[in-house]
């Protein structure tokens, strides 16, 4: 199972910022990403997480260029139509 989880490395421990479902000494393989502690965090994780779910990791760059190649005019012009944006 993968999960991401924030948490404060403090006096030697790494703790959590919330609750885990978690067995008493339960081993775990953790990844170690650093973030500055003064910015703010604009990454949507949620939506991440939906993209990763939801997208196919095996479609290729050139599978999506002539995918979007059938687009008349600009994307940016289909899409505001789409949105009815004028």
């Amino acid at each position: 199972m993968y999960q991401t989880v924030e948490a404060i490395y403090d006096d030697g421990v790494l703790r959590p910022l919330e609750k885990l479902s978690l067995r008493p000494k339960q081993r775990v393989l953790l990844r170690i990403d650093e973030t500055p502690g003064d910015s703010v965090d604009l990454e949507d994780k949620a939506f991440l997480i939906y993209c990763r779910s939801e997208g196919d990791p095996n479609v290729t760059l050139e599978e999506v260029r002539q995918a979007l190649s059938v687009i008349p005019g600009s994307l940016t012009d289909a899409c505001s139509a789409e949105r009815d944006e004028h």
